[in-house]
């Protein structure tokens, strides 16, 4: 693919932004722009624009996000060129950000570019652009929140993450982990036939990838759009070390899918309303990509509400009101994760469409992991009878396969590829003491 060439788009936008200060200052009797809008170079940015065929204000909409990334002086250098005393020109908008010294555009700019001092077109732009515009529906395009009663056009105009990474470099990667976006993308290079459950728990299992596979076409083809939710919320219960984070990432390797584990320790803030902007980020973002959200442990959030003795229990009701909603209004998977069902909110129990049970595996499923651990050229000796081993030892699958490599990393210390009894006993009692059960 051919390298991006900016500098006609950005060309267009600078007369286009000229032309506007031209006519607000009375050196011109209208906005006009010779200069073509489009570059049709190959790069990444082209074929994105010839995909997706924005109209002229989406697309000065579209320049004016882009902008400073590109040129952080952009906006400084053309209104120093109409005000060169320097001062505030409000009509334009704009703000300043922590680390970003110049100025960065807001829906006010947006606003004032495109329809100058004309109220009644700006009013008809905001509809058109936030309401209508499917950059703003998908998300692409977004204006920053601002605090309760400032102007909503004050917020900063905002180009979404990927879009702009795809621009630049013609690729889309995963986001990265932090603090303002407390999601993990997690994978795995495992099978179907590595997830060893009893026969109903995989069976619900497949019910789960069937929706995924075959809903678009439930919903709309055969019209059920209108009587059922869009997403679908399932609840994995059961023991740790059982299966339910290795079921979540096999569904979303299958099906196409990115799955993201939700680190609720990084997401639960003590300070009144933190907790929601954290979800939100998650959600926004995720409603755009058709993500797996896998929230692990997630008793810490869903939990059972509270009866209200203090403002704290008020506010941590209100969270749990606010991720109903977000649960509620979701168009792909959520998969909540917990040890134990009945520390769930009956109110998230409610919306599940399903429920899921991964129970410690009985000794048909321990002796299939057994044989399953061991890398092949690992032989066993005379003394070990994986069978009696199985029928004695009451373990999940993350046992054994901490045993597994424990007793294949002695293996290998030792120069040895053949584990006796006693080896095995020993790992085994290991694992044991390891979580209190020796």
């Amino acid at each position: 693919m051919a390298a991006n060439s900016f500098h006609i788009p950005l060309q267009y936008l600078r007369n286009y932004v000229a032309g506007r200060m031209d006519l607000h200052f009375g050196k011109a009797s209208s906005v006009t722009v010779d200069t073509d809008a489009y570059w049709h170079d190959g790069s990444p940015f082209a074929v994105w624009m010839e995909e997706h065929k924005p109209g002229p204000e989406e697309y000065v909409c579209l320049l004016l996000a882009l902008a400073p990334h590109l040129q952080p002086s952009f906006f400084e250098d053309i209104l120093r060129e109409y005000i060169p005393e320097g001062g505030n020109f409000i009509d334009f908008g704009g703000a300043k950000s922590q680390y970003h010294r110049g100025v960065l555009p807001t829906g006010e700019t947006m606003l004032f570019i495109l329809a100058g001092n004309d109220v009644n077109k700006r009013v008809e732009l905001q509809d058109l652009l936030l309401h209508s515009s499917v950059f703003f529906k998908q998300g692409i395009l977004s204006l920053e929140t601002v605090p309760y009663g400032e102007p909503r056009m004050s917020g900063r105009l905002l180009l979404a993450e990927e879009t702009l990474e795809f621009w630049l470099t013609g690729r889309i990667s995963h986001p990265r982990f932090s603090s303002e976006f407390a999601a993990e993308h997690i994978s795995t290079a495992r099978e179907w036939e590595d997830l060893v459950l009893n026969d109903h728990t995989l069976s619900q299992i497949r019910e789960i990838e069937e929706w995924i596979r075959h809903h678009h076409t439930l919903l709309h083809e055969w019209q059920f759009g209108s009587r059922m939710k869009h997403g679908y919320c399932a609840l994995f219960h059961g023991p740790p070390g059982t299966g339910k984070t290795l079921a979540a990432t096999l569904l979303g390797k299958y099906t196409g899918l990115d799955v993201f584990r939700i680190d609720l320790s990084k997401v639960v803030s003590k300070y009144i309303g933190e907790t929601e902007k954290n979800l939100a980020r998650i959600f926004d973002r995720a409603e755009r990509k058709k993500w797996v959200l896998f929230f692990d442990e997630a008793d810490a959030l869903f939990g059972k509400r509270t009866e209200i003795r203090d403002a704290h229990d008020k506010y941590a009701n209100q969270e749990v009101g606010y991720l109903l909603q977000r649960v509620e209004n979701y168009n792909g998977l959520i998969i909540l994760a917990s040890n134990f069902k009945a520390n769930m909110d009956e109110a998230f129990l409610r919306r599940m469409q399903n429920v899921v049970y991964f129970p410690i595996p009985a000794e048909k499923e321990r002796y299939i992991l057994w044989e399953r651990s061991f890398p092949q050229r690992v032989r066993f000796a005379s003394d070990v009878s994986l069978h009696h081993i199985s029928k004695e030892h009451e373990l999940t699958g993350s046992n054994i396969n901490n045993i597994a490599y424990f007793c294949c990393l002695k293996l290998i210390s030792n120069q040895k590829e053949e584990i006796t009894s006693p080896e095995l006993l020993y790992a085994i009692r290991r694992e044991l003491l390891k979580e209190g059960k020796g």
